[in-house]
């Protein structure tokens, strides 16, 4: 049996920060092992310490205490040693957007002293591997996101490491690109035997994983084969059928105050709950509804974990000084054939829907199918090339500021000011909405409780982990109190609790009158839209509620089809019918 690639014994890692305490440790007694030729992931919520984990793998960071041998080398003494033997893709890969793909790869072919007979026989592989063998005159800055990630995974590649670290490597990514990258891990383990260590907040990527390593704030919560965390929530899942009561989504967020419910997510039209192992005396209803064990799944187990090393939550506080007034007879927004033309590419082409007030509308899509194009012509930010175009009864383009006001955008890649502090950004965009003397400090100081950023008010939002920036960006987008709320892959890189928490205030905030329209890639999170848009090729393919839509997926298996399986179907359909008309 081989030795381990990596042993980690009571790692220890402080980061010193300017707000209360002076000091967050990372990592706080971490004991981790990675087995050659196994694939290991990491999860855990932000915060959790496993960016700071795989830095200190590849010795970009020092640990503050205990040990850590990596390849059989001390990455605090010899980071360069290990540097040159393995790939390290970090969750923002460097990749060079002005130059093509086969000069990117010829970069880090350089770089990492690479030889032109290694580049012959290596090239091949990798183009074949990631499909990517098209596109090598492409700029890089011109591939989807998935391509992009393809491309990254290529770069990092390109000498044969013994050791491959991939950090979130599918944030951002769809379904479809999704599926395609993790046919590529596993290809790299199981075919070629390479050992893998690779972050996640899909918690389906993490059971596929030989172990897995569970991180809380900086602890281990478990390690071990992915089954034995699923093991955690026997007996404890259930399913309810609100029928024709109220949404999923809505008996989903009640149940979420209950303290004898761990969790609960919409799921396939019913509700999926874990329970706390400890019902009241005599209670065989869950919110007025008969629950149906089913067999636990990773998830179940996670969450398990998770609400095993924290108090209960309790009822979200969001309620609107100011909420959206009652619309009249029709839709708030409405957008009929809208057309964008980028010189002869079209990004988007004769796109319609309406979504009524107080609607949770969501647009899906694969990477580049021109949703965020069709966002920034809703909220005013690009001119139509044709159509029409009404957001609360008023023409996007011709609206003045005040219409626009009315507004609130979270933009798909983080925009706020990365060099301006957690405060800083929330009083500018105040001043920029208008707030001014009390109602401005109210409104800041409702932000920071609701998104609990109090702790991180004097960092750099350029340096929050990905969930924070994320919360700060919702906090900002709310300060003015929008009519409609316009949120671009919102919750892409937060972790399970940081998207229920989320969803909760969507909630909350679609049952007070506010109209949202939200883009996602966790095809689980479509179950909380009211109606969906599925779009590939700027073309909306297919329209309808989640069940209307879950019913064009394909049956059989002996499994209820997902949201997942209707979009991987729907996408791949059409894009068959195009292949075949233009044959």
């Amino acid at each position: 049996m081989q030795p381990p690639v990596v042993t980690g014994t009571d790692l220890r890692k402080v980061f010193r920060t300017p707000g209360a305490g002076g000091k967050v440790w990372a990592l706080d007694g971490v004991s981790i092992e990675v087995r050659a030729g196994e694939l290991t992931a990491l999860v855990g919520p932000d915060g959790a310490g496993k960016t700071t984990l795989m830095r200190l793998m590849a010795g970009l960071l020092v640990a503050d205490g205990g040990s850590l041998r990596v390849l059989g080398f001390d990455p605090a003494v010899e980071p360069q040693r290990i540097q040159d033997r393995i790939g390290y893709m970090p969750q923002k890969f460097g990749l060079y957007e002005d130059l093509s793909v086969q000069e990117n790869l010829d970069l880090y072919a350089d770089l990492h002293g690479v030889s032109a007979a290694q580049r012959g026989q290596r090239y091949p592989q990798l183009m074949q591997m990631t499909d990517l063998g098209r596109f090598t005159g492409r700029l890089a800055g011109r591939l989807s996101g998935g391509m992009k990630q393809k491309l990254g995974l290529a770069c990092t590649l390109v000498r044969s490491p013994e050791l491959l670290l991939l950090d979130e490597p599918t944030v951002g990514v769809d379904p479809l690109s999704r599926r395609e990258l993790w046919v590529i891990v596993e290809h790299l383990v199981h075919e070629q035997g390479l050992t893998v260590l690779t972050s996640t907040s899909y918690l389906d990527e993490a059971e596929k994983a030989a172990r897995v390593l569970v991180l809380h704030r900086g602890k281990v919560l478990a390690q071990a084969e992915p089954a034995a965390v699923t093991r955690a929530a026997a007996g404890r899942s259930m399913v309810l059928d609100p029928g024709s009561g109220p949404s999923a989504r809505i008996v989903q967020a009640r149940l979420l105050d209950d303290p004898e419910v761990i969790d609960a997510v919409p799921d396939g039209g019913l509700v999926r709950v874990v329970g706390s192992g400890e019902p009241g005396p005599g209670r065989d209803t869950i919110a007025g509804l008969a629950p149906r064990h089913v067999e636990p799944r990773f998830e179940d187990g996670f969450m398990v974990l998770l609400r095993g090393t924290a108090a209960h939550e309790t009822g979200v506080d969001i309620r609107l000084q100011r909420p959206p007034a009652a619309a009249a007879a029709g839709a708030v927004v409405e957008v009929r054939d809208l057309v964008k033309r980028f010189g002869d590419f079209t990004a988007v082409d004769h796109v319609s829907f309406r979504v009524r007030r107080g609607e949770i509308f969501g647009l899906l899509g694969p990477n580049g199918a021109g949703k965020t194009t069709t966002f920034r012509m809703l909220c005013g930010l690009l001119p139509p090339s044709g159509g029409v175009l009404q957001v609360a009864g008023v023409d996007v383009g011709s609206a003045g500021a005040a219409a626009r006001a009315r507004l609130g955008y979270v933009a798909q890649k983080f925009s706020l000011y990365g060099a301006l502090t957690v405060t800083e950004n929330l009083e500018f965009f105040a001043s920029a909405y208008g707030l001014r003397g009390a109602l401005r400090r109210e409104r800041i100081d409702w932000a920071v409780r609701q998104f609990e950023l109090g702790g991180h008010a004097r960092t750099a939002s350029g340096e929050l982990p990905g969930g924070f920036k994320q919360r700060l960006a919702m906090g900002a987008a709310l300060l003015h109190e929008p009519d409609i709320l316009f949120l671009d892959e919102p919750t892409s890189g937060a972790d399970p609790l940081a998207r229920r928490a989320f969803w909760r205030r969507i909630t909350a905030l679609a049952e007070q009158g506010v109209t949202i329209i939200v883009t996602t890639h966790f095809m689980q999170e479509a179950e909380y839209c009211d109606r969906i848009a599925i779009m590939d090729g700027g073309r909306v393919l297919a329209q309808g509620s989640p069940a209307q839509i879950r019913g064009l997926a394909p049956t059989g298996g002996g499994r209820q089809p997902s949201m997942e399986d209707a979009f991987i179907a729907v996408v791949e359909n059409a894009r068959g019918r195009d292949a075949q008309a233009r044959a």
